[in-house]
């Protein structure tokens, strides 16, 4: 593993202050028993505000659910449940001794009237993007999942490796060629050894840091125009960003849809540190997840143009230090109330907290 460097690029001007839990267990809901974390939502049909939590059920079974947001004074303070809208139904989201819909990321795209929503099928070969797709957040019709197209200049096929933390643009922007094109943002993770022993680490051509990143693909609107199942099919891979400090050390992934800013493209994402034991799927006892940010090139989202040095949001409070994961703030959406943004996040997955964005 290569040491974290330091970044020339501006700090992102942004922070985050905490403004509570807003989502715990229910006590007795054996849909919960293990957990309530890392969140989507989205704006109903209604205008209202909608979380779609993680519900982690005994031997962590994953199913995602719909929960109103309530509001008081312009502030997220609690939840009301609703239903639960995915649950592991396929037989490619059970695997022998697991199973899930995992981790949902959901991205309102108005160029196609509907919420795109990417989630973690934990099935027979471990942890695979798949996609879903809604007009009003409850009903979703399984897209299917992630297909890598084969790239040569990589010298690899990222199918053969497990996935996570992918989410969508909320409007097309320009492939490398100057296609316009759908993007998703996507975290693959080169190590197979969990898959089978001694088999280690595959890197594709070009890539000399083995740490899991940030990395980009597209497909072109007008095949997605044609049909929406073609959003499956994503092209031209190209890494966006690898770990660079201290409290990013292991690993980095994106969080919620990137929203536009001034200056870019505003991707708040997580970084990890810490030890971890056996495998990244094994759940972990020695990391630290905080929350940080990085602006994307408005142009060319694949180039990231500033970058925070420091998180903005880490592991302090007893909610985000104890928990089935001790110590991590696992951002997953963002809302505006009124003219306040709020993040959304996992709190040591266990439980749903938010915080305030604002511009410094």
């Amino acid at each position: 593993m290569t040491s974290p460097q330091t970044s020339a690029l501006p700090t992102v001007p942004f922070t985050l202050t905490r403004a509570g839990v807003i989502m715990t267990p229910e006590p007795g809901n054996a849909f919960e028993a293990e957990g309530v974390l890392n969140p989507a939502s989205g704006r109903g049909p209604d205008g209202e505000l909608y979380l779609l939590p993680r519900l982690v059920a005994e031997g962590n079974v994953s199913r995602v659910g719909l929960a109103k947001v309530i509001i008081e004074n312009g502030v997220p303070t609690g939840v009301e449940r609703q239903a639960i809208v995915l649950a592991p139904d396929e037989g490619w989201e059970r695997g022998l001794n697991n199973a899930g819909t995992e981790d949902p990321r959901t991205t309102w795209v108005p160029s196609l009237g509907k919420h795109l929503m990417t989630y973690v099928a934990y099935g027979p070969l471990g942890p695979r993007l798949a996609f879903a797709d809604s007009d009003d957040l409850r009903t979703w019709n399984r897209l299917g999942p992630c297909h890598f197209e084969y790239q040569p200049d990589l010298s690899m096929d990222l199918n053969l490796f497990a996935n996570k933390d992918a989410v969508f643009f909320p409007e097309p922007v320009n492939d490398p060629d100057g296609v316009p094109s759908y993007a998703m943002l996507h975290r693959p993770m080169w190590d197979l050894s969990w898959i089978r022993d001694g088999e280690g680490e595959h890197l594709p051509a070009g890539v000399t840091d083995n740490r899991p990143g940030i990395w980009i693909s597209y497909v072109p609107v007008a095949d997605v125009e044609k049909d929406i199942r073609n959003l499956v099919h994503m092209t031209k891979h190209r890494q966006v960003a690898l770990s660079e400090f201290d409290f990013e050390e292991l690993k980095i992934g994106a969080g919620p849809a990137p929203i536009r800013v001034d200056e870019g493209w505003l991707l708040i994402h997580h970084g990890v540190s810490g030890v971890i034991s056996k495998s990244d799927f094994a759940q972990q006892q020695n990391v630290n997840y905080t929350a940080a940010a990085m602006i994307l090139d408005a142009d060319d989202p694949s180039k990231v143009i500033a970058r925070s040095d420091k998180p903005l949001l880490a592991p302090e409070t007893e909610d985000e230090m104890s928990g089935i994961v001790p110590n991590v703030v696992f951002p997953t959406a963002i809302e505006k109330i009124g003219e306040q943004l709020f993040v959304f996040y996992g709190m040591a997955d266990s439980k749903i907290g938010v915080a305030k964005l604002d511009r410094v």
